[in-house]
């Protein structure tokens, strides 16, 4: 489903020290069970969704599996998370729903039934969500129907640690400000060259077709200037609930992607280890839209202002021969 951030994958072994996780203060790691990394990293990847609890907007993403869930959960000033495996999914359900004798593995399927809708912006109907706030976590009380009986739940969210929150909120946003910052500079390049090309038609007599289709030549300074005075406080006062539009969640996705692949390498000499993060996050973010902006950054060096004297004495020869006009112009 478009939108959703809820992932499945085969069922792994419990382990006896997986108990009441996070239903009393956790620690401020994830609980040690057995896939907790892998689990982590499957949330890593599930890009941001705006949700809404009666007047309040939160940032949330979830990851399902048949031996538990993992829940982060933000308002933008604080965030919270909550990691519970099978065993105690099963103890918190019959606490809950001592009504119902399903197996885990249905709980956890009806939840991720349950949070798929909401995350993609499209709650069900006969569902209702509530969020209590504490100065020691965040509760998210479910209320919905399985199997004809009511069905109730409550996620037990504690503060999450600041790697967490560095992992899956502040260096990916870095990233994705350096990747759009690229793209912006490739698009730039881009309207320069369309810029030289018309000018060379209109040098060789070329019109245009129809006058409304007229443009001024891209003056990148006044650009900025507009986009500072006008488009940037329409963008800064659309709410705190518009942060990841379906672009940027495609683009959280693949920066994301990107360090998940970068964790699975073979592990180099711990000097390697300690050095090349830092040599990468200066030059530009580790995602799979780098590589092509790396490309296209060069590129554009190459097709840059800069170069544009170089190409001049081309147009210039190019007068020699008149050409016929193409695309708009006749």
């Amino acid at each position: 489903m478009p939108g959703a951030v809820v992932c499945f994958a085969s069922a792994r072994r419990r382990s006896p020290h997986r108990a009441s996780v996070c239903i009393a203060r956790p620690p401020l790691l994830l609980p040690s069970m057995e896939g907790s990394e892998e689990l982590e990293s499957s949330l890593l990847t599930q890009p941001w969704a705006s949700v809404r609890f009666g007047e309040s907007t939160f940032l949330a993403k979830v990851c399902f599996r048949d031996s538990g869930y993992i829940l982060l959960i933000s308002d933008l000033s604080s965030v919270w998370y909550e990691s519970a495996d099978a065993e105690a999914v099963g103890q918190r359900s019959k606490e809950l729903n001592k009504r119902l004798t399903v197996h885990v593995s249905s709980f956890l399927n009806h939840l991720c039934n349950l949070m798929c809708p909401l995350l993609a912006g499209q709650p069900g109907a006969t569902t209702a969500f509530s969020c209590h706030r504490s100065p020691s976590g965040l509760r998210l009380h479910v209320k919905s129907e399985l199997s004809g009986l009511p069905f109730y739940w409550d996620f037990h969210c504690c503060p999450a640690p600041l790697e967490m929150v560095f992992r899956h909120l502040v260096r990916p946003l870095i990233q994705m400000s350096l990747a759009l910052q690229c793209q912006v500079q490739e698009l730039i390049s881009l309207l320069l060259q369309k810029d030289a090309e018309i000018e060379d038609y209109r040098e060789n007599g070329a019109t245009l077709s129809r006058d409304r289709l007229r443009t001024e030549p891209f003056q990148e300074e006044t650009f900025q200037q507009n986009f500072m005075a006008e488009t940037l406080p329409r963008i800064c006062s659309a709410g705190e609930g518009q942060a990841f539009a379906s672009a940027l969640q495609q683009l959280y996705t693949a920066v994301t992607q990107q360090e998940v692949k970068q964790a699975r390498k073979p592990h180099c000499s711990e000097d390697d280890v300690d050095t090349a993060p830092t040599a990468e996050t200066t030059k530009h973010p580790p995602s799979p839209a780098t590589s092509q902006e790396d490309e296209t950054t060069s590129s554009s060096e190459r097709t840059s202002p800069a170069s544009s004297p170089a190409q001049k004495p081309r147009l210039s020869a190019a007068k020699a021969k008149p050409k016929k006009a193409k695309g708009l112009f006749s």
